[in-house]
C-alpha cells in the first residue's frame, strides 16, 4: 500500500493536479490495484470524512467571516487598530498585524484574514510609499495568525481527528497567538524604520475612544465567540452559529451595511471557500482510512522512534516533518495525513496533546507564509500586484521569528498549558 498510496500522490502533485484530486485519485488507485476492497467504499468513507458534528464549524466560521467582512465590522477593527497603534514609526505595518490579531478573533481562517485586512491595508501601506513586497510580507505573516489565534478551523479539524478538546485547544491558542503576533509588529516596524518609513502621527486618545465606541459591536464578536466556548455555554460547533447569527444581526440592524440581497453571494462565495476545505477532508479521510487499515502510520512512528528515544530530539523531527509538509501541501490535507502518523510518538515526546495540537497548528501556519502553496502569501501577492518570486528575499525574516517562535512554545509548555489550565 506504501508503494501505491504516497508514489502516486507524489505524481500527481508533481503533474500539478489539485491537492483535492491528488489525494482522492491517489486513493482510487489504491483502491484498484489493492483488489480486495471494493471501490464502492470510496463513496462511503468520502461521506464518512465530513459527516461530523464538530467540522460543521468550518462552513459557519466561513459565513461569519464573509458576513463581518460586509458589514462593515473588518474596517471598524482596522480603524481601532489604528488609533491603537498607528502612531508609531512605520505604523502602518504594526496597523496591519494588530487589525489581523483582531480579525483572526472573529474568522478562523488565516486565507479570510489576509483577504479581509489586506485588502484594505496593503493598497494604504503602497499609496504611503511603503514598498509593496514589505507590504505583502507583513500582511502574509500577520494572516498567518488567523489559525494561532482562535478560533481556529485547524484546530477544529485537529480536535475532530485526535478527540482533543477544541475548546481547550483554543484556549492554548491565545498566548502563543499574542506572542507571535507581538513579535511580527517588532519586526515590522524595525523593518520600516531601516526602509526610511518613519513618519509618525500623534497619539490620540480622544481617536482611541471614538474608535473604541465604533467598533465596539466588532469586538463583541471575539467575546461571544470565546467566551461562549471557555466558558463551557456552547461547543465550537454552536458557537460557529452564534457568531453568524450576530454577524448578520450586527451587519442587517446595527451597522446597516449588509443588505438582505447581498446575502446570496455572500452565501455563494462563503460556501465555495469551506466546500474546498471540506472536500480536501473528504479525500483525505478516504488517503487516511487506507492508510490506517495497513498500519501505516503506526510504521512509521516506528521509524520515526528507531531515530532517537531522547524526546527533545523526536520533538524537533516532528517539526521539521509539519514544515517540510507546510511548504508544499495545504494545511487541512496534511492535518489529515499527517496528524495520524505524528499521534502514536506522543507518549514519548512528552508533551501534552493539547500542546501538541498548537505546535502542529503553528507550523502549517509558518507554512503558509512558505512559497509554493503558501496561501497567505498568494493572497497578499496578489492584491499588491506583485509576483510570488518577489516576495522571496522580504519574507525571510518573517519566517525566522515564527520559527523562534515555534521553538519556544514547543519546549515551554507554560505558554500553550496555562489558560487551558483553569477550564475543567
Amino acid at each position: 500500500m506504501i508503494t501505491i498510496l504516497f508514489p502516486s500522490l507524489f505524481i500527481l502533485f508533481l503533474c500539478n493536479v489539485p491537492i483535492a484530486l491528488s489525494i482522492g485519485l491517489a486513493s482510487l488507485f489504491a483502491f484498484w490495484v489493492h483488489g480486495d476492497l471494493p471501490t464502492v467504499m470510496t463513496i462511503q468513507r468520502l461521506y464518512a470524512g465530513v459527516d461530523s458534528f464538530p467540522l460543521m464549524a468550518v462552513p459557519l466560521f466561513m459565513y461569519a467571516g464573509f458576513l463581518m467582512e460586509a458589514g462593515g465590522i473588518s474596517r471598524r477593527v482596522v480603524e481601532l487598530a489604528e488609533a491603537m497603534v498607528g502612531w508609531l514609526p512605520g505604523g502602518l505595518t504594526a496597523v496591519t498585524i494588530v487589525s489581523a490579531m483582531f480579525f483572526a478573533g472573529i474568522s478562523g481562517s488565516a486565507a479570510a484574514d489576509a483577504a479581509a485586512v489586506g485588502s484594505i491595508l496593503i493598497p494604504a501601506m503602497i499609496r504611503k510609499g511603503y514598498d509593496p513586497r514589505l507590504a505583502s510580507a507583513v500582511m502574509a505573516s500577520g494572516g498567518s495568525l488567523g489559525v494561532v489565534i482562535p478560533p481556529s478551523i485547524p484546530m477544529i479539524i485537529f480536535g475532530f481527528l485526535t478527540g482533543a478538546s477544541i475548546g481547550k485547544l483554543f484556549a492554548a491558542g491565545i498566548l502563543p497567538g499574542l506572542i507571535i503576533g507581538t513579535s511580527l509588529i517588532i519586526l515590522s516596524i524595525f523593518l520600516s524604520w531601516r526602509d526610511g518609513m518613519r513618519e509618525t502621527t500623534a497619539f490620540s486618545v480622544s481617536k482611541l475612544i471614538k474608535a473604541l465606541w465604533e467598533a465596539k459591536w466588532a469586538l463583541g464578536a471575539p467575546v461571544v465567540i470565546l467566551g461562549g466556548i471557555l466558558g463551557g455555554v456552547f461547543t465550537a460547533t454552536e458557537a460557529a452559529a452564534v457568531a453568524t447569527a450576530y454577524a448578520l444581526f450586527v451587519g442587517i440592524f446595527i451597522h446597516k451595511e449588509l443588505n438582505l440581497k447581498d446575502l446570496p453571494q455572500i452565501i455563494i462565495k462563503a460556501s465555495l471557500t469551506a466546500s474546498t476545505i471540506l472536500f480536501i477532508i473528504s479525500t483525505a479521510s478516504v488517503f487516511s482510512w487506507l492508510m490506517a487499515i495497513e498500519d501505516i502510520p503506526g510504521r512509521i512512528a516506528s521509524k520515526i522512534l528507531t531515530l532517537s528515544s531522547n524526546p527533545i530530539i523526536l520533538l524537533l523531527l516532528v517539526n521539521a516533518l509539519l514544515l517540510a509538509a507546510g511548504t508544499f501541501v495545504e494545511t487541512t490535507a496534511a492535518l489529515i495525513l499527517l496528524v495520524p502518523i505524528i499521534m502514536p510518538i506522543l507518549p514519548r515526546l512528552g508533551i501534552d496533546m493539547i500542546q501538541l495540537g498548537v505546535i502542529v497548528v503553528v507550523n502549517l501556519a509558518i507554512g503558509m507564509l512558505t512559497p509554493p502553496l503558501g496561501i497567505c502569501l498568494i493572497v497578499s501577492c496578489s492584491i499588491a500586484g506583485i509576483r510570488l518570486e518577489d516576495i522571496v528575499r522580504k519574507i525571510g525574516l518573517f519566517l525566522l521569528i515564527l520559527i523562534l517562535n515555534l521553538i519556544i512554545i514547543s519546549f515551554w509548555s507554560p505558554l500553550t498549558m496555562w489558560i487551558p489550565g483553569f477550564m475543567k
